[in-house]
């Protein structure tokens, strides 16, 4: 008697939670992305890590939440900022996320985050445009600052 075992069949699916209020819908500089996610970031006591995926105009097809964090870190790996941009089917990403204390300089770990992402992206073919720091009425651009 031949025995059989069952292997499940999986896909990968992302699912709509909403929307973001935005006044643009694309992202050309990194003042467009500071100003679609100041109103996502305000009030918030956590540091909370997000991606923009964009088509290859620039064009904002999603935001996903990846981590949300304590009050001065938040745990991103790779993997968790890839497989939604792989399964958003976006050909880029801007990578952001808050500082609660109302200071955006980068932190050594968000340069080093950074690093790594941007790494992953070149070989994923998946390019990080940008990390931009948000805090009170202020952001840091990495790009702008020759991080990226």
């Amino acid at each position: 008697m031949e025995k059989f075992y069952r292997i499940p069949k999986m896909d990968i699916q992302l699912l709509r939670e909403g929307s973001l209020k935005a006044d643009r819908q694309y992202v050309r500089k990194p003042n467009d992305a500071y100003e679609v996610l100041k109103g996502y970031f305000t009030g918030k006591t956590q540091e909370h890590f997000l991606i923009l995926m964009l088509n290859t105009k620039n064009r904002i097809v999603g935001v996903s939440t990846v981590s949300v964090g304590t009050v001065d870190s938040a745990l991103v790996a790779p993997r968790d900022v890839f497989v939604r941009a792989l399964s958003s089917g976006c050909t880029s990403i801007l990578i952001a996320h808050n500082h609660p204390s109302g200071e955006s300089t980068p932190s050594k770990e968000d340069i080093a985050l950074t690093h790594r992402l941007t790494e992953a992206g070149k070989l994923l073919q998946i390019p990080v445009l940008d990390h931009v720091v948000i805090g009170d009425d202020e952001y840091t651009s990495l790009k702008e600052q020759g991080i990226i």
